[in-house]
């Protein structure tokens, strides 16, 4: 595996990056009323993007909304389809949709006890979302922004956060036992990170492959977009408020693929929701790539497929491609099948990477599409539809959500489903949490990019500038 830096030179990010989006830029500021500047060199530094603060909420309270549905959907089909030989071999289609659920590889004698089906899951009002390893660790760092008043959070605040609000599954917790420990909700990479962490080792070293054998996993990806969302427009930004969080648990290409989420978060803040979201979503993937290494598997996989998507193979036959590709003929340089890793790296952060951006070009800007297609395509099946749930629900905001689900949905949310150390038993509501999260841009906003608040009417400015995307601040991949 390669742990070098990318050959890439930071001109050439800056370039592919930068141009692409002055086109969307320019379409913001139009939207917003802001005249366009003309289209050049000398002021693509100076477009803006202005964002309504009130309605901004509604978008994070979509967010946790959408990723919430697709979560708890896509854990009924969690680790049904891996691969191999065997049931677990045959992959779903789209005519298992409504179908009964098939067994995991966790307990292959029982379907999920989320849902006997394979469908939607939904909570109406009175019920309650329950955390989930796909919000639970962002929870906890929109706690700690909040808390220390920060963008940046140290290393000694993000151990403090975890060990504050993660249990020691060295010792009993309220969730009882699996295998081998006592239950945590908190797997592969997360768990060694945490245990580095109760020993005393402070993030980045978590991720240290010498130190955590689980490096490769996709555990930074699914607790990180976030920070996508909290410097709206500002890729650069976010990913310096990412970096940290992202290296809690991830290093080289696994790094790469979560750095290629919370760009596309912060680029979704000038996705149009009432245009068409399937070509303005490709459009933004294309921004995001740009940070994947020429020549490593991530880019590799972003562009078959793409390759796939714009054939006109069906999804189906996307997913199956992928599997062969990377699972079974190992190209481009994924290998983690021939590393006898249990369940054949069912976990790892590549092959969820290509079997989700299967699910976000073929769902194609629809939330119910991307969610049945990324809880049929198989492996960490909740993950990468969790991801793409919270994107397209950031876009909508909650009261479209609903129209698109045809009921009213709970904003109850339950931290300490899996958590620990927050008031109130840990019930929150995602409204509030929406809301808490316009301080934490704000300060992005004024803090690290430039940007202003227009108090009078309640607006961001954001300046939409050509800065360095450096992949990696501190040269560590």
């Amino acid at each position: 595996m390669k742990r070098r830096r990318s050959s890439l030179r930071r001109r050439e990010i800056v370039r592919r990056l930068i141009l692409p989006a002055l086109p969307l830029a320019l379409a913001a500021c139009a939207a917003t009323g802001t005249a366009p500047p003309p289209q050049s060199a000398a002021t693509a530094q100076t477009a803006s993007l202005e964002i309504d603060r009130a309605a901004y909420a509604r978008r994070m309270e979509g967010f946790w909304l959408g990723q919430s549905i697709a979560n708890w959907t896509g854990l009924v089909t969690e680790m049904d389809k891996i691969g191999g030989d065997g049931p677990h071999g045959e992959f779903y289609t789209r005519e298992d949709w409504g179908q009964p659920d098939q067994p995991s590889i966790f307990d292959p004698g029982k379907p999920s006890p989320i849902s006997p089906t394979i469908d939607f899951v939904l909570r109406t009002p009175g019920e309650s979302w329950g955390a989930d390893d796909d919000t639970d660790i962002e929870y906890i760092y929109q706690d700690a922004l909040l808390k220390h008043r920060t963008s940046i959070l140290t290393p000694e605040q993000i151990r403090q956060a975890w060990i504050d609000h993660i249990y020691d599954e060295t010792k009993p917790t309220p969730y009882g036992t699996d295998e081998t420990s006592y239950q945590n909700y908190l797997w592969v990479s997360n768990q060694r990170a945490h245990d580095l962490m109760l020993a005393g080792t402070l993030p980045p070293e978590t991720s240290d492959p010498e130190l955590n054998e689980h490096w490769e996993m996709i555990d930074a990806q699914l607790s990180t977009e976030i920070f996508g969302l909290f410097a709206p427009g500002r890729p650069d930004v976010a990913l310096r408020m990412a970096d940290l969080p992202i290296r809690t648990a991830a290093r080289g290409e696994a790094a790469d693929i979560a750095r290629f989420h919370v760009a596309l978060h912060a680029l979704s803040a000038k996705v149009d929701p009432q245009r068409p979201l399937g070509p303005q979503l490709r459009a933004i993937a294309e921004e995001a790539a740009a940070l994947l290494p020429e020549g490593e598997y991530p880019r590799a996989m972003y562009s078959f497929a793409l390759a796939q998507y714009e054939s006109g193979a069906t999804w189906e036959q996307a997913r199956d491609a992928v599997y062969q590709r990377y699972q079974v003929d190992m190209q481009d340089g994924y290998d983690i099948s021939s590393r006898g890793l249990y369940c054949n790296g069912c976990f790892a952060g590549g092959i969820n990477f290509a079997a989700g951006l299967v699910s976000y070009f073929y769902g194609e800007g629809d939330l119910r599409d991307t969610i049945r297609i990324g809880t049929l395509a198989g492996w960490d099946s909740d993950n990468p539809t969790a991801t793409w749930g919270g994107l397209i629900g950031s876009i909508m905001g909650r009261a479209a959500i609903e129209e698109a689900f045809g009921t009213p949905l709970s904003g109850s949310f339950h931290i300490h489903r899996t958590r620990k150390g927050f008031p109130n038993d840990g019930y929150d509501d995602f409204a509030a949490m929406g809301e808490r999260s316009l301080s934490i841009v704000d300060r992005a906003v004024t803090g690290e990019a430039g940007g202003s608040i227009d108090r009078a009417n309640g607006r961001w400015i954001i300046p939409i500038a050509a800065n360095d995307w450096n992949p990696s601040p501190n040269g560590v991949r």
